[in-house]
């Protein structure tokens, strides 16, 4: 069953907390999401929730990439909630139909990524094929360490955003 903005800014801030972890993460972005309440509607909540993002810093971004399973695999580095991790399958859905050589490929993308960066392959990877997520990555090998950590950390803004509107029903201001 899905929460809607009126019930997540009544709720006790420890099940606010973790509602919102199941979208985000980061420690830091979660207080202060559940510190800013209420919002009173998806559009105030959402703007927030960028706004709050886009204040963190590369700490911040890299705990909230460790509560994602690598591309292609089902386990975090960090526990998952079970909506966590049925939102990960579901948002990598696209791997399902994949080529044992794309699914082969992609795994050695995602070592040489974490090689590379220190993190894992962050990708807002809803609707994307396998194929287009191992283009994706291959293109971003290239880029400087700077770069690539801006590049993921929109990924993951992208990610936290479609997840609030899954867990809120992408309701409008009505409550």
């Amino acid at each position: 069953m899905n929460s809607t903005v009126a019930e997540l800014d009544v709720l006790p801030p420890e099940r606010a907390s973790q509602i919102l972890g199941d979208c985000c993460g980061s420690m830091r972005w979660i207080s202060a999401m559940v510190a800013r309440r209420p919002f009173g509607s998806m559009e105030r909540l959402l703007a927030a929730a960028d706004e709050t993002w886009r204040s963190l810093g590369p700490d911040d971004w890299r705990e909230a990439f460790s509560h994602h399973p690598r591309i292609g695999e089902q386990r975090s580095v960090k526990t998952q909630s079970e909506r966590g991790a049925a939102w990960a399958a579901g948002e990598q859905s696209g791997l399902s139909d994949a080529h044992d050589d794309i699914r082969r490929a992609l795994a050695d993308a995602n070592r040489e990524y974490e090689r590379r960066f220190g993190y894992i392959y962050v990708v807002c990877a809803t609707g994307k094929t396998a194929e287009e997520l191992l283009a994706m990555v291959t293109e971003r090998l290239r880029n400087d360490p700077a770069t690539e950590l801006a590049v993921a950390a929109e990924e993951q803004r992208k990610i936290t955003r479609l997840r609030l509107e899954k867990l809120l029903g992408q309701q409008g201001d009505s409550a």
